[in-house]
């Protein structure tokens, strides 16, 4: 895919979409969609991976102040069980972009999938680091993702959920073995399934 089919065109709405949180054992998969301003750009758009948790923060509000249109959203983990998590991700990223508050002409999704959408979408693998608006969208779902854990540490304490985000972890799979499984885990995921079967 060329760089150039990756950036807007003149005048076009081109959304980027991203995802938080399929691989841990807990919590919602959270999306999220954001169509940038170009005349308003964003210094230090990256993938939110490599960026600081304070650099996130920093610019999290930056991005809802600043896009022309951004939208968070989510599967839930009944969802996640019920459909499969590569399924409900793909349900989520469909909420996010129907979410906008502008209907994009485009939209970039990163990865090697793309949801079935009412308008022209392409995946673009390693989109976070390549594309900014796909970069922007990674940073809300994650901020969004990891305060939530934040919360859910607060609620179901003992698990260490503010500190690996519900990811696999060995603490985390020993506060399971200790503590059991609580209704925010997924019970698809096998670690989480083989505790349940004993």
């Amino acid at each position: 895919m060329s760089i150039d089919w990756l950036l807007p065109g003149e005048g076009e709405l081109v959304a980027g979409v991203d995802e938080v949180g399929r691989g841990p054992l807990c919590g919602a998969v959270v999306t999220a969609a954001v169509i940038l301003d170009p005349s308003r750009p964003i210094e230090g758009l990256n993938d939110s991976k490599k960026l600081s948790e304070a650099r996130r923060e920093a610019l999290f509000p930056l991005i809802q102040q600043q896009a022309l249109a951004w939208c968070i959203a989510r599967a839930e983990v009944e969802e996640i069980d019920q459909l499969n998590i590569l399924q409900a991700t793909l349900l989520a990223m469909q909420r996010a972009v129907a979410g906008l508050s502008i209907t994009p002409q485009r939209v970039l999704v990163d990865g090697n999938r793309c949801p079935t959408l009412p308008m022209p979408a392409a995946a673009v693998v390693k989109g976070d680091s390549r594309v900014p608006a796909i970069a922007a969208a990674s940073i809300l779902a994650k901020v969004a993702r990891d305060r939530e854990m934040g919360e859910l540490d607060l609620r179901y304490p003992g698990y260490g959920l503010a500190k690996h985000k519900g990811y696999p972890t060995p603490l985390h799979l020993a506060a399971l073995r200790q503590l059991g499984v609580t209704p925010i885990h997924r019970r698809s995921f096998a670690p989480v399934r083989a505790l349940l079967e004993c």
